[in-house]
């Protein structure tokens, strides 16, 4: 072999080394010291089924109207199925992040900026936590599924 071979093999090398100490520092940073890989260990749950006519309501008054709240928590993980009554307006600007689907009626997602966004049934939003702060109204009543959690840090 010619000494240009091994001159080339040796410089492919390095530039290999280099380009997997550099994504081994991408990776690091981009998981924040490995906490999302962290919080997907916590969430280890098992395969079940939700029966959630066998899950209690519980009552939350709004500014106007009332939610009604079924509640499976997990570690790590809450999800729940929602209904706002009619003329419901949420009493609190939320920071938390939500994954939000309508599965009946309508209702009205208001950003603090005055952005108003209308969502129906089929419909869904995602926010992370800290990224906005939003209430919800109803005019007529919706039911919601919304799941929340670390992973959304």
């Amino acid at each position: 072999m010619s000494c240009s071979f091994f001159f080339a093999v040796r410089i492919f090398g390095r530039i290999l080394r280099n380009w997997f100490d550099i994504q081994e520092k991408n990776l690091t940073l981009s998981c924040s010291s490995l906490t999302s890989l962290n919080i997907l260990q916590t969430m280890s749950i098992p395969f079940q089924t939700i029966d959630w006519n066998a899950v209690p309501k519980t009552e939350h008054i709004g500014e106007n109207g009332i939610a009604y709240w079924q509640t499976m928590q997990y570690n790590g993980l809450r999800i729940r199925i929602v209904e706002y009554s009619k003329g419901y307006l949420a009493d609190h600007w939320c920071r938390k992040g939500h994954i939000v689907h309508c599965l009946e009626g309508e209702f009205i997602s208001e950003l603090e900026d005055g952005q108003k966004f209308r969502l129906t049934k089929g419909s869904s939003y995602v926010v992370s936590d800290e990224l906005s702060s939003h209430r919800s109204m109803s005019e007529e009543g919706v039911t919601l599924m919304i799941i929340d959690g670390d992973f959304l840090q």
